[in-house]
């Protein structure tokens, strides 16, 4: 097994859902990671041994998920220099997701927090992926075919809307 190069970090077992997202994704790029859970407030020990050490396991990125007040990933971003991107998770107790995504957005200046969407797990996999790829030709090329597919797609769906009456194309799933 390779060592891992992204580490994905959440706050609870309820994150995992969306966590798993990134996991996914990072699989598909071929992008070793490890996956654990830590919480800013009920394990910052844990958290901050994550973050300290993070670098000498030979991580290069760290996804951080969490919810409601979302500590974790500026926590994780004030502890190592690695890159950190957050996700801000829509949790049972959050207000809508404001209160997450606004707790990893609103990070004090020296302690950047690279945000993507409320529950934007895939795309923070993407962020890492093309961080990776600036030292790794295998995972640029596999970024660049994933950037076509989502071409192919689109084009895809512009013939197929072309060709019947714009009601009928709604009816359709989407890919």
């Amino acid at each position: 097994m390779k060592k891992p190069l992204v580490g994905i970090i959440m706050g609870s077992k309820s994150d995992l859902s969306i966590m798993a997202e990134a996991a996914e994704m990072l699989e598909t790029f071929g992008i070793p990671f490890e996956i654990t859970i830590a919480s800013a407030h009920r394990t910052p020990e844990r958290a901050a041994q994550y973050a300290t050490t993070a670098q000498k396991r030979g991580l290069k990125v760290i996804i951080a998920g969490a919810g409601g007040a979302a500590h974790l990933p500026g926590v994780i971003a004030s502890m190592t220099t690695l890159p950190i991107i957050g996700v801000p998770i829509k949790s049972s107790n959050s207000i809508d997701g404001w209160d997450s995504i606004l707790s990893i957005l609103q990070m004090p200046s020296g302690i950047p927090v690279a945000t993507v969407a409320l529950n934007g797990a895939q795309n923070a996999a993407i962020l890492a992926a093309q961080i990776i790829a600036h030292c790794d030709s295998k995972v640029a090329n596999k970024l660049k075919d994933f950037k076509k597919s989502l071409k192919k797609k689109v084009e895809q769906n512009i013939h197929e809307l072309e060709k019947v009456d714009y009601k009928e194309y709604l009816k359709k799933p989407s890919k």
